[in-house]
C-alpha cells in the first residue's frame, strides 16, 4: 500500500474513532483494554496523534517524548481529540518527500511510516471504542489488514522490545485466506524474525492460524479471541503470542 492509502484511511478512521465513543459515552469501559475508558482512549489515542505530528512537523532525529493530554471531558475533550488528528493530517499531507526524522522502526520514508502506522494506530483504537460502544465493528479492508498484519509481524515484533520469545525454537504461521498471503513466524529467545511469502513454506509449522486478513489483524492485535480463527497444530505456540505480544506505549 502507498502513503496516500494510508493518509486516506487516517483521515476516514479518526472521524470514526470520536463518532463511537460519542455514543459510547466518555464512562463507558473500553473492554478491548482493560482498566481504560472512552475518556482514556481519547486521551492517548490524541496523545499519540499530537506525538506523530511533532515528528513531521519539527524533524526531532531521535525519539522525543509525549505530552501528557490535559485532563479535560465532554465536548473538550472531543474537540481537543479532533483538532490533534487533524494537525496530523495536515502535517502528512504538507510533509515534504525527502523529510527526515524518527521513526519507530526503518521504512522507504519519514512521511510514509507516519501516515502507516498512525493509519494502524487509529484503526486499532477505532474497534476499541465501537467494542465499547457495543454493536458491529466497521469492516477493515482486506488490503488494510493484510497491511496491519505485517507491520506488526515484521515491524512491531522485529524490535529487541518484542516479548515474544521461547527457549525451544518454534514456528507460528499466519495465512491470510481472502488475500492469499502466508507469513512465517520463527519464535526463539530472540526476537521474532518473520518471512512474508512462500520462501519460507518449506519450514513445517508447529502452529498455524488461518483466517480472513480482518480476521487475523484483529486476532493479532488482541482484539478479538484466538477462538475467532482456525488454528491448526500446538495451540501453546498461539499462546505464546496472546500472552506476549501486547504492543504497550512506553
Amino acid at each position: 500500500m502507498d502513503m496516500s492509502e494510508h493518509l486516506t484511511a487516517l483521515a476516514e478512521e479518526g472521524p470514526a474513532l470520536a463518532s463511537a465513543a460519542r455514543e459510547a459515552g466518555p464512562e463507558a469501559p473500553v473492554p478491548t483494554c482493560p482498566g481504560w475508558r472512552i475518556r482514556d482512549l481519547l486521551r492517548h489515542t490524541g496523545m499519540m496523534h499530537r506525538w506523530a505530528a511533532a515528528f513531521v512537523t519539527e524533524g526531532h532525529r531521535t525519539r522525543h517524548p509525549a505530552h501528557e493530554e490535559p485532563s479535560l471531558d465532554g465536548d473538550a475533550l472531543f474537540d481537543r481529540y479532533a483538532e490533534g488528528h487533524r494537525l496530523l493530517v495536515d502535517a502528512l499531507r504538507a510533509a515534504p518527500a525527502d523529510l527526515e526524522c524518527w521513526t519507530v522502526f526503518p521504512s522507504l520514508s519519514p512521511p510514509a511510516f507516519w501516515s502507516r502506522r498512525q493509519a494502524h494506530e487509529t484503526r486499532v483504537h477505532r474497534v476499541d471504542a465501537e467494542s465499547a460502544r457495543g454493536g458491529p465493528l466497521t469492516p477493515v479492508a482486506a488490503a488494510h489488514a493484510t497491511d496491519g498484519v505485517d507491520e506488526l509481524l515484521a515491524g512491531f515484533h522485529a524490535r529487541t522490545k518484542s516479548r515474544v520469545r521461547t527457549r525451544s525454537p518454534r514456528v507460528l504461521r499466519v495465512r491470510a485466506l481472502d488475500t492469499e498471503t502466508v507469513w512465517t513466524v520463527r519464535l526463539s529467545d530472540r526476537p521474532p524474525v518473520t518471512v512474508r511469502g512462500t520462501a519460507a513454506l518449506d519450514t513445517p509449522a508447529d502452529c498455524t492460524l488461518s483466517g480472513t486478513a480482518e480476521e487475523l489483524f484483529l486476532v493479532l492485535w488482541n482484539r478479538l479471541p484466538l477462538s475467532s480463527v482456525d488454528m491448526s497444530g500446538d495451540p501453546a505456540v498461539a499462546g505464546l503470542w496472546e500472552e506476549n505480544s501486547a504492543v504497550v506505549w512506553s
